[in-house]
C-alpha cells in the first residue's frame, strides 16, 4: 500500500460517521481508531513488512512558551526513521530559524529502510527552533521543529 493510499483512507475516514477501521492484507496490518470527536485521528500501524505511517500522525502539539502568550507549536516526527534536513549534502536546507513555512511544505526527509519520505509541514508559521541534527535517529512523534 502507498503513502497516499494511506492519506486517503485518513482522510475518508475523519470526513465519515465511522469511528474505527482495519485493513489487512498479507503484507501489513493497518488499524485506525478516532479517539474523540476531534478531526485528528490516532492511526495504529501493525505491521510484518514495512508500511509508512500517514501524514494524520504527525500530531500538531499547542504549547505554551514561558516568555510572554505566543503560542508555540511543534512539527512532529510521523515515523522512525534518520532525519535529514536537506535534500542532499551539497543542497541547501529545506528550512532554517527563522523561514516562514505553509502547510504542506516539505520540511526534512527522513530515511526509512533505504526509503526516504518527505516530511510535510501541517501548519504555516515561522520556524523557531529546529529540535533534532542532521543524522539523529527520530522517534515516532518526536517533535523536530518548533513553529510560532
Amino acid at each position: 500500500m502507498q503513502i497516499d493510499q494511506i492519506k486517503e483512507l485518513i482522510q475518508l475516514l475523519d470526513q465519515s460517521s465511522v469511528h474505527e477501521m482495519e485493513l489487512e492484507t498479507s503484507d501489513f496490518k493497518l488499524s485506525l481508531k478516532k479517539e474523540s470527536q476531534q478531526v485528528t485521528s490516532t492511526p495504529v500501524v501493525q505491521t510484518q513488512a514495512f508500511a509508512p505511517p500517514s501524514p494524520a500522525s504527525q500530531v500538531v502539539e499547542k504549547e505554551e512558551a514561558a516568555e510572554g502568550n505566543v503560542a508555540y507549536r511543534t512539527i512532529t516526527s510521523p515515523m522512525v526513521g534518520t532525519f535529514y534536513s536537506r535534500p542532499a549534502p551539497d543542497k541547501e536546507a529545506f528550512v532554517n530559524i527563522g523561514d516562514r513555512v505553509e502547510s504542506g511544505q516539505v520540511v526534512c526527509i527522513l530515511e526509512a529502510m533505504k526509503l526516504f519520505n518527505d516530511v510535510e509541514a501541517e501548519l504555516s508559521g515561522e520556524i523557531v527552533e529546529v529540535l533534532v541534527t542532521d543524522g539523529d535517529l527520530v522517534e515516532y512523534g518526536q517533535p523536530l521543529f518548533s513553529v510560532k
